[in-house]
């Protein structure tokens, strides 16, 4: 399953929901603020990080340079183009999108 967010993690609990209920082998997407969820550092980043022992993430090239936060990607985390966005959604049978 592909879990796309797209919220910010400091203003809602979207990603911590998803982070909870994820399972082993899924993937998360994160657009738009949710990038944010992708930052070394933040009140956030331990449980990103602890979840990416067993779920891959992805964040969204383009918004991560709108926001002005490339440099500041947690290591580990892929960053994709909308072609890489359109792949991660076909290669997966089920997409959630967490509001």
């Amino acid at each position: 399953m592909l879990h796309v967010i797209n919220k910010s993690p400091f203003e809602r609990n979207s990603l911590a929901s998803c982070l909870r209920t994820i399972k082993e082998g899924a993937s998360v997407l994160l657009i738009e603020d949710g990038v944010l969820g992708a930052l070394e550092g933040t009140a956030v980043s331990g449980k990103v990080r602890e979840a990416m022992e067993n779920v891959k993430f992805y964040a969204l090239q383009s918004d991560l340079e709108t926001r002005g936060v490339s440099d500041k990607l947690m290591k580990g985390i892929e960053c994709i183009d909308f072609g890489g966005f359109v792949d991660l959604t076909a290669d997966h049978d089920l997409v959630q999108s967490w509001l």
